[in-house]
């Protein structure tokens, strides 16, 4: 993937100091990474950037919804994206990115690119199972949530009056017969 230039931040002509950055995160972004686990998006990241002397602070922040099928019912709803993160900036010899909380870039680079960073930021924003409000709360009414009711199973009526299940007493007497 060839990164790219609208999310170079060129640190080296800035100011010693605080400065803002502002990005609309939109279906053509994700579309272009080959990413597409959801229907569309409208995130906007927030990134403030702290020039010191021998290092970058960087807080990223998103806040938007991206439009995702419900796992359970397939229905499609807007999933709510609300998340931060810091990274400082610092320079070595060599590029080096094992750390998730410091960034380390060598001495002759002049820009960073952020790309990256916003996409993993949105995508782990995006919880691992998509609920749809309507099936937690149960005011949404699909054919699938009818047909999954229909088929799960329901609850032995004896066991509800209190009678105990005649495979447990035979289970407790070869327990009690030792």
């Amino acid at each position: 993937m060839k990164p790219n230039k609208d999310f170079d931040i060129e640190f080296v002509g800035l100011k010693l100091g605080l400065h803002d950055f502002e990005y609309t995160i939109e279906n053509t972004f994700f579309q272009d990474i080959d990413f597409i686990d959801f229907n569309s998006i409208k995130v906007l990241v927030k990134v403030k950037l702290v020039k010191k002397t021998t290092l970058l602070e960087l807080n990223f922040e998103s806040k938007g919804s991206v439009e995702v099928n419900c796992d359970i019912s397939n229905e499609i709803y807007n999933q709510e994206i609300n998340n931060s993160f810091d990274l400082v900036v610092k320079f070595g010899q060599e590029f080096n990115n094992d750390n998730e909380e410091i960034l380390i870039l060598p001495h002759n680079e002049h820009k960073i690119n952020i790309e990256q960073l916003i996409y993993e930021l949105i995508a782990l924003s995006i919880p691992q199972k998509r609920i749809h409000p309507g099936v937690i709360d149960g005011t949404l009414k699909s054919d699938v949530l009818d047909k999954l009711s229909e088929l799960s199973p329901k609850e032995n009526v004896s066991v509800n009056k209190g009678e105990i299940d005649p495979r447990w007493e035979k289970l407790k007497k070869i327990v009690t017969d030792k």
